[in-house]
C-alpha cells in the first residue's frame, strides 16, 4: 500500500465549533496510522467560518488533506458521495465532524478492511449518550426504517462506514438522486461485518439532522427501496370495495324491506369521501413515485463543488 493509502472523508455543515477539537483528534488517529491518513472535508455549503477555518489551520496539520467546498447545501449524503469521489485512498472511511463517533471506530475499521476478508465495515450503536427525548425519536425512526425498508438494518442505524475501492466504485456507480445512501450500502450486498461502539455526547452545537429531514429521509428511502405504499394501497382499495359492495347491498335490501323510506344523504355522501380521499391518496403515492422517477431521468449531479484545494504536511512539503 502506498504512504497515504487510507481516506477519511469527513462532511462539514454547522461545525465551527469543533474543528478544534476534531483536528486534534485526526492528528492522533493520523499518529495511530503511522501517517497513512488522507482526510478530504466536504463543507456542505455551511454558512458558519467552517470553511475559512479548516482552510487556515490544515497547511499546518501533520496528516494529508483535501478540502472540497460545495457551491450549496446539497445534504450529508450527495457531500458524502463527494467526499469518496476525491478521496485518492485504497480504504476509506466516512464520519461526522461533531466527534460522536470515536475516531478510533475509524482504526477498528480500517484493520477489519485490512484482512481483505470484508468489503464493508458498518459502525453499530451499541449505547447513545444522547438525551432521552432525541433516543426515543431515533428509536422509532430506526425502527420504522427497518420494518419499511431495509429488515437488516441494525436496530440503532449506522452513522459511520468504511469500505474497500470495489465497493466506493459500486456505490459511486449509483446515481440515483433522490435515494439512501445507507440503504444502498445494504442493497450492494459484498461481505459486510459489524462493528460495534458507544455514541457520545454531543460536545459542541446542535445537531443539524432535525425531525423533518428524518421524514423526508425516510419518504425518499420507502419509495426508494421498496413497494411497500402500493402494496398498502392495493390492500386499502380491495377493502374500499368490499365495504362499498357491503354498504350497497345493506341498502338495497332496506330498501327493499320498507325499511329505508327516503334514501338520505349520510351514505351518499360517506361514500364520496370515502373514495374520493382514497383516490387522492393513490395519486399522491403514484405521484411519489413518478416524481423520483422524473428527477432520476435529469442526470444532474447529486453536487457541485466550488473549489477543491489540497494540503501536504509540513514535512513532506519541505522533503519535496
Amino acid at each position: 500500500m502506498s504512504a497515504r493509502d487510507l481516506s477519511l472523508i469527513i462532511p462539514v455543515y454547522k461545525n465551527e465549533a469543533s474543528i478544534p477539537d476534531l483536528l486534534a483528534a485526526l492528528r492522533g488517529l493520523d499518529e495511530s496510522l503511522n501517517g497513512r491518513l488522507e482526510v478530504v472535508f466536504v463543507i456542505d455549503g455551511s454558512p458558519d467560518r467552517c470553511y475559512e477555518l479548516l482552510r487556515a489551520q490544515l497547511p499546518a496539520c501533520p496528516f494529508a488533506a483535501k478540502l472540497v467546498l460545495l457551491s450549496r447545501n446539497f445534504g450529508s449524503f450527495s457531500a458524502v458521495r463527494m467526499g469518496l469521489s476525491h478521496a485518492t485512498g485504497t480504504l476509506f472511511a466516512v464520519m461526522a465532524a461533531d466527534l460522536q463517533e470515536p475516531p478510533e471506530l475509524v482504526s477498528q475499521m480500517f484493520e477489519v478492511l485490512a484482512s481483505g476478508e470484508k468489503d464493508v465495515v458498518v459502525g453499530v450503536r451499541a449505547a447513545r449518550g444522547d438525551p432521552l427525548l432525541q433516543r426515543w425519536q431515533a428509536r422509532l425512526f430506526w425502527s420504522c426504517y427497518r420494518r419499511w425498508v431495509v429488515p437488516e438494518m441494525p436496530a440503532g442505524g449506522v452513522d459511520i462506514f468504511a469500505c474497500n475501492r470495489a465497493f466506493r466504485d459500486a456505490l459511486l456507480g449509483l446515481e440515483e438522486s433522490r435515494s439512501s445512501l445507507i440503504a444502498q450500502i445494504f442493497w450492494l450486498g459484498f461481505r459486510r461485518q459489524e462493528v460495534s461502539y458507544e455514541r457520545q455526547v454531543r460536545q459542541h452545537g446542535t445537531s443539524a439532522w432535525t425531525w423533518r429531514k428524518k421524514v423526508a429521509y425516510l419518504a425518499d428511502s420507502v419509495f426508494s427501496f421498496t413497494d411497500l405504499p402500493i402494496r398498502w394501497l392495493l390492500l386499502v382499495g380491495s377493502l374500499g370495495v368490499v365495504a362499498a359492495v357491503a354498504l350497497g347491498v345493506t341498502a338495497v335490501a332496506g330498501r327493499l324491506l320498507g325499511l329505508i323510506a327516503v334514501p338520505g344523504y349520510a351514505m351518499t355522501l360517506v361514500a364520496i369521501l370515502f373514495f374520493g380521499a382514497l383516490n387522492l391518496l393513490s395519486l399522491g403515492i403514484v405521484g411519489a413515485y413518478a416524481w423520483r422517477a422524473y428527477e432520476n431521468t435529469k442526470q444532474r449531479p447529486q453536487a457541485v463543488a466550488l473549489s477543491v484545494q489540497s494540503f501536504q504536511p509540513p514535512a513532506q512539503r519541505g522533503a519535496s
